[in-house]
């Protein structure tokens, strides 16, 4: 008996956060959508994550907007998103009210799916946006982010999806955002939450950075996993995905199907095989790493940290950075590393080779470190928390961090309105609660409308040629404005 596999699409929103630093404008995925509902995938990511911020940050777009759009224009499939339990979109604890307000306004606009993680794998930290999803009648999806350490165990795992099915949750998925999942793990997690919880639903996400992870998928299928996660081919590999044409293909001649359209499929990939090269500029340059499985450094992370370098001038010391992860995820409790917890513990390690060890402390990694983001699965380093505590100058907690945190909406509503460019709704308030210091230029310049940073190779050629040529037509002394300690100064050097 043949039994049909689910396929997540992703290309929409996670792949072209891992390949092309989330940049793709929303014109560039439309022309696809229609394939993409008609081509049977179970669900289609398209929003969540940072797609929100890249939205007001670098598109000019209204990413509420955005979510409507694919609403509109793909009716019959399940849309799906990440949402960071707590944190929702961004990087802090919301308030309850606010976390209840974000999932109502996000089910309204047309989600579905919601994808409830939180960065420690802390229950506690899932359980307020768990909840909302369910109030509004949507799919509460728990989910498992998976890492190694000494402390991490399939035994863990497995305990982890009871206890987030205790809080309601529809379906587990076990999210592998670094390409950490091999395919023995894979069996074993899978296998024992079946076996354990029984007819629960199963999804799994891998990257696919390290080269294994297609036949984890694999293993995690015949565990018993109901649907996976994959993105069109053309968008897929390095730092991204497994390919969902390469996942139809392995199945072939097996007792598991996804029963997608293969003429769809082609036309997505296409489409996205045209648009692709527009961003270039943005393009990741890792192909297949497996020091991750050392590092354990997802791919949006280490992007991240390689621009960090980059903007120092220390971009040659990327590798010390890379040693250096492992070792700050130790002394925080082995956190998983995804997203706030990645760019946290990657911004310490990069601070940490630049500066030395802990002589300088960014204020969230303090939080961390004293349980403003929720409890690790392993003991804090207690020289590191007291580094913390001196720096930050208050005492670690140890209950659920958003019970210390006041009543917020009323405030927000407020601030909002004074804004200019707010249109006075919800989700203009959910926008500025998310991302306060890039909201307020958003919404003066919406009404210019959205703006597509990719680049035609008709724009690229006629770039590089002004280039060429203004290079040729400058003669003399070229001066730079450098600013030094706050002042600036202008520096004039002579052409060779």
């Amino acid at each position: 008996m043949t039994r049909t596999i689910g396929v997540t699409e992703v290309v929409l929103r996670d792949a072209h956060q891992s390949l092309i630093a989330i940049r793709m404008a929303m014109e560039d995925m439309v022309g696809a959508c229609e394939d993409i509902d008609q081509a049977g995938y179970w669900s289609v990511e398209c929003w969540g994550g940072a797609t929100y911020d890249a939205c007001i940050r670098y598109l000019n777009e209204d990413p509420w907007e955005r979510l409507r759009t694919f609403r509109k224009l793909m009716p019959n499939s399940r849309l799906q998103m990440l949402l960071r339990g707590q944190n929702l979109l961004g990087y802090r604890h919301y308030e309850d009210m606010v976390v209840d307000k974000f999932v109502e306004k996000s089910a309204e606009n047309g989600m579905d799916v919601f994808r409830v993680f939180d960065a420690l794998n802390d229950p506690r930290n899932m359980a307020r946006a768990m909840a909302a999803v369910k109030k509004t009648g949507k799919h509460a999806q728990g989910t498992i982010c998976y890492t190694i350490s000494p402390l991490h165990t399939t035994e863990g795992y497995i305990k982890l999806a009871g206890q987030l099915l205790d809080m309601g949750a529809q379906s587990i998925a076990l999210k592998d955002m670094a390409a950490l999942l091999q395919p023995q793990p894979a069996y074993d997690i899978v296998k024992g939450i079946k076996d354990t919880y029984g007819d629960v639903q199963v999804n799994v996400h891998c990257h696919a950075t390290t080269g294994v992870t297609l036949v984890s998928l694999m293993k995690a299928i015949e565990a018993g996993a109901d649907v996976v996660d994959t993105s069109i081919s053309s968008m897929s590999l390095g730092p991204g995905h497994n390919p969902t044409e390469s996942l139809v293909a392995m199945l072939q001649g097996t007792e598991y199907t996804t029963n997608l359209d293969p003429e769809r499929l082609v036309r997505i990939r296409d489409h996205f095989a045209a648009v692709r090269p527009k961003y270039k500029a943005f393009e990741s340059a890792t192909l297949v790493d497996t020091d991750i499985f050392s590092s354990q450094i997802p791919g949006g992370m280490l992007s991240n940290m390689e621009s960090q370098l980059k903007q120092q001038g220390a971009g040659d010391r990327i590798k010390e950075v890379m040693e250096e992860v492992p070792l700050v995820k130790a002394d925080a409790g082995h956190p998983p590393l995804v997203t706030p917890s990645s760019q946290i513990v990657g911004s310490q390690a990069v601070f940490n080779v630049l500066m030395g060890r802990y002589k300088v402390m960014t204020g969230e990694f303090a939080d961390l470190m004293l349980g403003y983001y929720g409890e690790c699965i392993g003991e804090r380093n207690p020289e590191v928390v007291e580094i913390a505590r001196q720096q930050a100058k208050k005492e670690p907690i140890t209950v659920r961090p958003a019970e210390l945190l006041k009543p917020e909406w009323g405030a927000l509503v407020e601030a909002t309105e004074k804004l200019e460019g707010n249109d006075g709704s919800d989700e203009d308030v959910l926008t500025y609660a998310m991302f306060p210091s890039v909201a307020p230029g958003f919404f003066k310049t919406r009404d210019e409308g959205p703006k597509n940073v990719g680049k035609t190779p008709e724009q690229m050629t006629a770039e590089k040629d002004a280039a060429t040529g203004a290079s040729k037509a400058v003669t003399g002394p070229i001066t730079y404005k450098v600013s030094l300690g706050g002042r600036d100064h202008s520096v004039t050097v002579e052409r060779a």
